[in-house]
């Protein structure tokens, strides 16, 4: 199916602290830069991927694109409206058109609450069902992720991770969303439950004509199911480029770095393994100039001394490297 290039949600170098407060009297000392300058568009109908090592930023930025969190700069434009600039009566209106997915199936659901009430109460919460039409519309929500109507019933702790992460997307589904932030659904999963959840994922987006941010570190899960893929390090991004070209256009040292170190199945292939040596950075003092230069093979001294803009080098590609 043919994608729309409609700009659907679009973010102007967005950045996130998050600050350090010491003493008596917590006075912040210093600050965590999680998210630092991020420019990005999404497409309607498409599914963008996200992919980094752990601790770059990318669940900060999914949660800042929701206005979870609040960007301490920069514009986020949802449908063409700058929603930071929001108060919290039009968060509200637009919250049933953003929805996520997260991480961890059990530390998301109330393990209070049985499963029909974790599905339900955002229809309560937005005034879309309530008495018998709520309970139907739950009951066709747990049918279309693969539950039968009895699990209404019982509490998340009856279930296993792939069953509580089909309520999780029942749950998001519920207000009928345009936008869905999946971040890492699938890493917490057995490898057999997670091509399910992914073609659960994908087959929901055809029929509800949704659109995506998956955010994973996993890059051949990110490449089967997005059409373009984000490159993040260190709460930058390094390189954006279309899905299919990753593993064999990919132009930033890490992003070859990334692909470099996934494991190939066939013992007739061999891949040259690129190993960055050095610890990440730590985003309270990220480096002067390029993020990745302390852990670079190429860097160079202006790699050091100025920072690489993020700028198309090819239709539809864009790498932020002085070497490219």
């Amino acid at each position: 199916m043919k994608k729309t290039m409609h700009i659907f949600l679009q973010t102007n170098n967005v950045i996130k602290y998050f600050p350090i407060k010491s003493g008596i009297f917590s006075r912040e000392t210093d600050r965590v830069q999680a998210v630092r300058g991020v420019t990005l568009t999404i497409h309607k109908g498409e599914t963008l991927g996200l992919v980094g090592e752990s601790g770059c930023g990318k669940t900060t930025l999914g949660r800042v694109i929701l206005m979870l969190y609040k960007p301490d700069s920069g514009e986020i434009f949802f449908k063409g409206e700058n929603i930071v600039e929001y108060g919290r009566k039009d968060l509200r209106r637009i919250r049933k058109d953003m929805q996520m997915i997260f991480q961890d199936p059990y530390s998301s659901l109330n393990p209070r609450m049985k499963v029909g009430n974790i599905v339900g109460e955002a229809l309560t919460i937005h005034n879309l069902a309530h008495g018998k039409e709520k309970t139907e519309k739950v009951i066709r929500l747990l049918e279309i992720v693969g539950l039968r109507k009895d699990v209404m019933d019982k509490y998340p702790h009856e279930f296993s991770g792939g069953q509580r992460q089909r309520i999780g997307i029942a749950r998001a589904l519920a207000v009928n969303p345009e936008f869905i932030i999946c971040d890492e659904p699938v890493s917490a999963l057995d490898v057999s439950i997670q091509a399910q959840v992914i073609n659960l994922l994908q087959d929901l987006q055809e029929q509800f004509h949704l659109t995506y941010l998956f955010i994973s570190h996993d890059l051949k899960v990110v490449e089967h199911i997005s059409n373009r893929i984000a490159v993040m390090y260190l709460g930058k991004i390094m390189e954006l480029m279309e899905s299919r070209k990753i593993f064999t256009e990919s132009l930033h040292p890490y992003t070859k770095a990334l692909i470099s170190a996934i494991p190939i199945i066939d013992p007739q292939k061999r891949v040259k393994r690129i190993i960055l040596e050095g610890e990440v950075p730590s985003p309270i003092h990220p480096p002067s100039g390029c993020p990745f230069h302390t852990r670079c093979p190429l860097a160079e001294a202006r790699c050091k001394a100025t920072e690489p803009e993020l700028r198309e080098v090819e239709p539809n590609h864009f790498v932020a490297c002085h070497l490219v």
